[in-house]
């Protein structure tokens, strides 16, 4: 099944993400193109990232006018905040789910595959395992609640909770499946669906109805909506294992450290990801991979 790669990004993980997109050249096949998906300010900067079968993409092209970039004023400036008629100002992880969604309900490609840009592939890898048999995986974890450190699971039962509304799912009112993680794919007709659900629950359009929180996990409306809305769960083939290894929070990580996370992956994981915000040093991470 056609399959595009798509990554959400931003100027401070340039560096992030010009090292995946190294080891995608390296280690990727079985996809149609990958798709860099960034703020118009920040495109000059990736456009020296595009090839053959990688394309960055203005958030223009897929968001409207209402949506637009500011700096932040309580960071003086360093960030950004996106401002709406429709809700409080979004912050850049928020509009970066929005560009997946709204990328994903546009593309031609049965399957939409999410990469953040802070994974790297330390394995070769056929994107071609996302669709076994014609039908496409589907990320589920049942009871992954409990996984979730205690600080954090307000979070995620609110994101939960929110896809309900969001997708009118009047029961149950949150799910202990977890449906977050990277490199996973989307069936596009899916999130074409579900968008429109989303539009004919709240009765305007999906992008204003999503601006409009800042409750918001595109993983778990997705999630949510295949598992008990779409109605067509035999199109996928449900998994509870990521191919990705992630590193989501904690102290940066030495060499010593990162060494025994990149040993320590299991059978079928072949990429991993060490979150920005730990500020790991990229070129401790390159090594690591092999690409120096």
């Amino acid at each position: 099944m056609p399959t595009a790669i798509a990554t959400a990004s931003y100027r401070g993980d340039f560096e992030r993400c010009r090292l995946l997109c190294e080891s995608m050249d390296a280690r990727v096949e079985g996809h149609t193109r990958h798709l860099i998906l960034v703020e118009a300010a920040d495109v000059p900067l990736f456009r020296q990232l595009a090839g053959p079968k990688r394309e960055v993409i203005d958030e223009r092209e897929l968001l409207p006018a209402w949506l637009r970039p500011f700096p932040d004023p309580t960071s003086l400036g360093r960030r950004r905040i996106w401002l709406s008629p429709f809700g409080w100002p979004l912050r850049g992880w928020h509009v970066q789910q929005l560009r997946r969604i709204a990328l994903a309900a546009s593309l031609e490609e049965e399957v939409m595959v999410s990469i953040d840009s802070d994974v790297v592939f330390l394995k070769d890898f056929d994107a071609s395992v996302f669709s076994p048999a014609g039908r496409t995986l589907f990320f589920r974890r049942p009871r992954a609640i409990l996984d979730i450190t205690p600080e954090h699971r307000d979070e995620h039962l609110d994101w939960s909770k929110k896809a309900g509304a969001f997708l009118g799912i009047d029961a149950p009112d949150t799910t202990d499946t977890g449906y977050v993680a990277t490199l996973i794919p989307w069936r596009t007709k899916a999130v074409k669906a579900m968008v429109e659900r989303i539009a004919a629950v709240s009765g305007r359009s999906w992008l204003a109805t999503l601006a409009g929180s800042r409750i918001l996990s595109e993983c778990t409306i997705y999630g949510r909506f295949v598992d008990e809305v779409e109605g067509r769960i035999g199109e996928y083939v449900p998994t509870s294992e990521s191919f990705c290894r992630m590193y989501w929070s904690g102290a940066p990580m030495d060499e010593e450290t990162l060494g025994r996370f990149v040993s320590d992956l299991r059978p079928g994981q072949v990429a991993a990801g060490i979150q920005s915000f730990t500020a790991t040093d990229p070129g401790l991470i390159r090594r690591a991979a092999g690409l120096c």
